[in-house]
């Protein structure tokens, strides 16, 4: 019996959040849609460079290690251009949607700079029908304009975050996969030696 009270007591909490967040999308208007869109487009694309980093990115590194050390020679400059194209390729792999990602934190602020002036634009609109007189209908229009100033303000803020860390991380993993290279190729000029 537990189990079922608890099970009702979840979902009446999630219907109140879901409620509560519908209002808030509400007040913000067309705006708020927006900028929840270009927020979760924003979150699909952290998640996925982070997936690749922790999953993807070591598979690559290892095939082209392999790939690397199954050359029979890595010292000419054909060689070295080839070395030079499997590392631009990494790298273009590891900034992928990186630079959207930047330009999906800095189209958020301007969302909610929208969404600001359309509060006010209707906040001056009730001014204009109904004078000062109506202080419900301007406190809506204000309300408007700073819901949708701070969700595009604390999402931006967000973004930016781990936008500068997944820049960080792929620089990083651009090194790592240089130095792994130039070890195989170590490895592989010791083992012709002793051979």
């Amino acid at each position: 019996m537990s189990k079922v009270l608890l099970w009702l007591l979840i979902m009446h909490n999630l219907t109140v959040w879901v409620d509560l967040f519908l209002q808030f999308l509400e007040r913000g208007g067309i705006v708020q849609v927006s900028i929840l869109c270009v927020s979760v487009l924003m979150w699909s694309l952290i998640v996925q460079r982070y997936l690749f980093l922790s999953r993807r990115f070591p598979q690559r590194l290892h095939a082209i290690c392999q790939d690397w050390a199954q050359r029979q020679e890595h010292r000419s400059w054909y060689a070295h251009r080839i070395r030079e194209g499997m590392l631009a390729e990494l790298s273009a792999e590891l900034h992928q949607y990186l630079l959207p990602l930047r330009t999906l934190t800095s189209i958020l602020p301007m969302l909610g700079l929208l969404g600001t002036v359309a509060g006010m634009v209707n906040t001056f609109d009730v001014m204009s029908l109904s004078g000062t007189n109506n202080v419900r209908g301007m406190a809506g229009g204000i309300s408007q304009a700073m819901l949708t100033t701070l969700a595009g303000l604390v999402t931006a803020l967000s973004g930016m975050y781990f936008v500068s860390n997944l820049e960080h991380r792929a620089q990083f993993a651009v090194q790592k996969a240089a130095q792994s290279l130039t070890l195989v190729e170590d490895e592989v000029a010791e083992a012709t030696r002793d051979a």
